[in-house]
């Protein structure tokens, strides 16, 4: 396990309790570094579903990692994501891409792949790290750990919000099963399953919202860096 040369802080938990909004946000403040780890997930299942590669094939979805480059750059105070010098387009961000990229977070050896490729993005001045296995797995020497969660009407309900204000198509009951499927896989996966790491702080975002959960965030983060 090597150390993080620069100070990382870590949001960890499932989808729809507001981990992207969070890592932005902090980021924007304190002038970090991101790394949204769900939406490299996400470019290799579009990868794959575009080029009709079989998703039960570890292997042949474990080659593309050897090539993925991602960038996160914070432009006028907002965050442009781009997959091999293109901007990425809306349609990442489809529950049909969510439902492949979460297949995929299953291959081990994709995760493995992948490890190495997460690290590179922690440099000067440092890094909000977003994903399920952040403070568990990819940054467990992190300065800061938090992990989100929330009931899962509450996230069903903010993921509905979501894909509809990108005014994409949304089949209710399909979206319910898929989250729920997403879920499972999440938890109980053998490698790098989602759960707390040790010493994080623990946040319930069901009744609070966007600008509530960063503003607990940010008193944690002043009060534990101001104590170390």
């Amino acid at each position: 396990m090597v150390d993080n040369i620069f100070p990382v802080i870590t949001i960890d938990g499932p989808s729809g309790v507001g981990k992207g909004t969070l890592s932005k946000g902090l980021a924007k403040i304190l002038g970090w570094n991101l790394l949204d780890s769900g939406i490299i997930y996400r470019v290799l299942a579009s990868v794959v579903l575009e080029n009709k590669i079989n998703i039960n094939h570890e292997e042949k979805v474990a080659v593309l990692t050897e090539t993925i480059q991602i960038t996160f750059i914070n432009s006028k105070n907002n965050f442009i994501i781009s997959f091999n010098g293109k901007k990425i387009k809306k349609d990442i961000y489809t529950e049909t891409i969510g439902n492949c990229a979460s297949k995929i977070a299953t291959f081990s050896q994709v995760r493995k792949n992948l490890l190495r490729y997460q690290r590179t993005f922690c440099k000067c001045p440092g890094l909000i790290a977003d994903g399920r296995d952040m403070g568990t797995v990819v940054f467990p020497n992190a300065k800061l750990k938090i992990f989100l969660y929330a009931s899962f009407k509450e996230r069903e309900r903010r993921r509905l919000h979501q894909l509809q204000k990108k005014k994409l198509n949304v089949n209710f009951e399909l979206l319910l099963s898929q989250i729920r499927e997403r879920d499972e896989r999440d938890y109980t996966r053998r490698s790098a399953p989602l759960t707390p790491a040790f010493g994080s702080l623990i946040l319930d975002s069901t009744y609070l919202s966007a600008e509530e959960v960063k503003s607990k965030v940010l008193m944690y983060i002043r009060e534990s860096m101001a104590f170390s």
